[in-house]
């Protein structure tokens, strides 16, 4: 998984896997999910993140072996 900020845009991308990305679907007028041809989730982003979350805390959790 990558996590990426993108200050000059405020944009957070979050990808969790390398999967080929066949389709863009646009949760809102500022979040769009990314998926494969299976339908599985390949990434996410959102757009004017500070004013939707913390992006200067990130916690991370349950990270296996």
């Amino acid at each position: 998984m990558i996590v990426k900020y993108f200050d000059d845009t405020d944009t957070l991308y979050i990808e969790f896997n390398k999967n080929g990305i066949t389709e863009s679907k646009d949760l809102d007028e500022n979040t769009v999910l990314d998926v494969d041809a299976d339908g599985n989730v390949c990434a996410i982003t959102f757009e004017h993140a500070s004013q939707r979350t913390d992006v200067s805390h990130l916690t991370v959790e349950g990270i296996a072996a």
